[in-house]
């Protein structure tokens, strides 16, 4: 039931080392830890997980966070909206009038026949009435 991977990697986990940090030229120890594998891990994730969140923190509560694409105030997200609703409006109005160009190009050069406009205009003061 007991595997003895599990066990073995369990117990190197909680072997103790010791690191001996000593002055190159008089051999003197300077500083002494007794570490284990799982303390270096826990100690290492803890710093990690500390970096991150400081990072985001910087991020998110400095104005560093205008310099992600797609992040703005929302001044320069309604400026955009106006800007984009102006580009539509003179891409359609350009598009009439090429339309309107290639059509009194054709009649001036006589390509196609002119097509009379044959609908009856009826003008608001001028309507018969029935009495």
């Amino acid at each position: 039931m007991n595997n003895p991977e599990i066990n073995n990697t369990l117990k190197r986990l909680r072997n103790s080392y010791r690191l001996v940090v000593m002055n190159d030229d008089t051999y003197e120890e300077v500083v002494t830890f007794r570490l284990t594998r799982l303390s270096v891990y826990i100690g290492l994730s803890t710093i990690f997980v500390l970096l991150v969140g400081l990072t985001i923190a910087l991020i998110a509560f400095s104005p560093i966070k205008y310099y992600i694409p797609g992040y703005g105030t929302r001044e320069s997200r309604t400026a955009l909206q106006v800007l984009k609703i102006r580009t539509d409006s003179l891409e359609q109005a350009l598009k009439y009038k090429e339309q309107y160009l290639d059509g009194v190009k054709k009649v001036l050069s006589g390509n196609s026949p002119a097509q009379l406009d044959t609908i009856p205009v009826t003008l608001p003061g001028t309507e018969a009435s029935t009495d």
